[in-house]
């Protein structure tokens, strides 16, 4: 796991539950700015820093929300959509792509692999909690 994550989970920490939105991204930077925004909307986080890593969490624990990067090393975002639909406890988990990317084509085969969403960075605060409350609801 990162240094930067919110929530570490050796085997002695308390499970992470339904509670929780995972923020995938390889950026530090842009990990701690979605962690704060999503504190900020009275949610608690967990972080992974690639799609690899976000499995790993993925396949032990359910979670409120996937927010995930496009562009990352060792399995991308439209990979991770595609294996959080088919390989996981999160099936049915909303999944939001957090990117700079605003290519059509690259929409629609995120929606089409299974993404409820789309974030274009930069984001204000604003437009990431209309996403989030549009998705999750609140």
């Amino acid at each position: 796991m990162s240094e930067v994550q919110q929530q570490a989970i050796p085997a002695a920490a308390p499970a992470i539950d339904e509670s929780y939105i995972l923020c995938v991204d390889d950026s530090r930077t842009l990990r701690n700015i979605v962690a704060m925004n999503i504190k900020n909307l009275g949610h608690k986080v967990v972080t992974a820093e690639d799609g690899v890593e976000a499995m790993k969490i993925l396949t032990k624990y359910k979670v409120k929300l996937v927010i995930t990067d496009l562009n990352m090393p060792n399995m991308d975002g439209l990979t991770l959509v595609g294996e959080i639909r088919q390989n996981s406890i999160n099936t049915a988990t909303p999944i939001v792509m957090l990117t700079t990317e605003s290519d059509s084509e690259k929409v629609m085969k995120a929606k089409t692999l299974g993404a409820n969403g789309w974030i274009v960075k930069p984001f204000s605060p604003e437009k990431f909690k209309q996403v989030v409350t549009k998705v999750i609801g609140t």
